[in-house]
């Protein structure tokens, strides 16, 4: 366990690697550069004895406090057995605890993964994607990365095993150790629909977090894994992917396609505002509705705002939720093609 995770920087830079990731054995680096078994990451160092010490880290590590933290900090198993019994601490499983706190926060659940494996696992997968704004869609099991070793199963965690992994394809974001946004690109690339991967693709490059030289390297630094290939033919594409804001938007652009429906424009600017789907020939408008994102009564607001706005310099605009998309798409694609016509 090593350096503050709050200092450990954000980006896509390899520079910054070295210092806050240790993808090294215990005797020093390999050769080729990369993640052999154990301390693949290293975590807070425990820097005083007593309770107040397992606060502190807990506050650095989204809640969570390993069993062996619990140890250097000088309470024993027996004295962690009871602070669990008078409901100081909750086990999350078999090593690690949630402290002080009913349930976990975000990123909670994925700390508590990775914390689990002690150094020896990243995330990975769908849940890198989400940390890194790469996509929405949220699952309730957790995705790791294991690094040179296995270990059994636990419940809520999906582990991928790798032998090895390069340092440039591991990253600290939010204190979470996890895949570089590059290599959370392949590994989608094996696991999603085309519409997720070309959004998530989209946002990477998008939020700079990944340019194609970038994401050919890491193509190349790992080019068997079952996702490279696809990743590499979305990297070679004619066309670039449309800029989608949620995979919603995507699974909409293909039920459209495959009505025969006149292809729209996504994340158009009409009227200084920029709208997710627009037909600029019949003067429609369709913004889609995620709850994700109208929780306040400003965000509801707003929208209504801009629709009045449209209406007013003549246009249509029409609404869609991602629960009508998920549960009754034939009627949405049915409603909005009376539109178009």
């Amino acid at each position: 366990m090593g350096t503050n995770p709050n200092q450990r920087p954000d980006s896509d830079k390899p520079s910054a690697l070295d210092a806050d990731c240790r993808p090294t054995a215990q005797n020093g680096p390999p050769a080729d550069n990369r993640a052999r078994t154990g301390a693949v990451c290293r975590f807070e160092a425990v820097r005083a004895l007593g309770y107040p010490e397992i606060t502190r880290l807990a506050g650095l590590q989204h809640g969570c406090v390993h069993r062996e933290q619990f140890l250097a900090a000088g309470i024993s198993r027996k004295a962690v057995a009871r602070l669990v019994r008078v409901g100081r601490l909750r086990r999350l499983s078999r090593d690690v605890y949630v402290v002080d706190r009913p349930s976990l926060g975000p990123w909670g659940a994925e700390m508590a993964a990775v914390l689990h494996f002690r150094g020896d696992a990243v995330l990975s997968g769908r849940s890198a994607a989400l940390v890194w704004g790469l996509t929405e869609d949220s699952s309730p099991v957790v995705e790791v990365t294991l690094v040179g070793r296995n270990a059994e199963p636990q419940p809520g965690i999906r582990i991928h095993r790798v032998q090895t992994l390069d340092r440039h394809d591991v990253r600290w974001k939010s204190g979470i150790p996890l895949t570089a946004p590059t290599r959370t690109l392949i590994d989608l690339a094996a696991t999603v629909e085309p519409f997720e991967l070309e959004n998530a693709f989209v946002e990477a490059r998008r939020r700079g977090l990944a340019s194609d030289r970038e994401i050919r390297a890491a193509i190349a630094r790992a080019p068997k894994r079952q996702g490279a290939t696809t990743l590499t033919q979305l990297l070679e594409a004619e066309a670039d992917p449309q800029l989608t804001r949620s995979i919603y938007e995507r699974k909409l652009i293909a039920l459209v396609t495959a009505a025969n429906l006149p292809t729209p424009l996504a994340n158009a600017v009409v009227e200084g505002m920029e709208v997710d789907l627009y037909w600029p020939d019949r003067r429609l408008v369709v913004e889609f509705d995620s709850f994700t994102f109208h929780r306040d009564r400003r965000a509801f607001e707003r929208d209504r705002e801009r629709d009045q706005k449209l209406v007013a310099a003549g246009y249509r605009v029409i609404r869609i939720t991602a629960w009508q998309l998920d549960r009754e798409p034939f009627a949405v694609i049915a409603r909005l093609a009376v539109t178009l016509r």
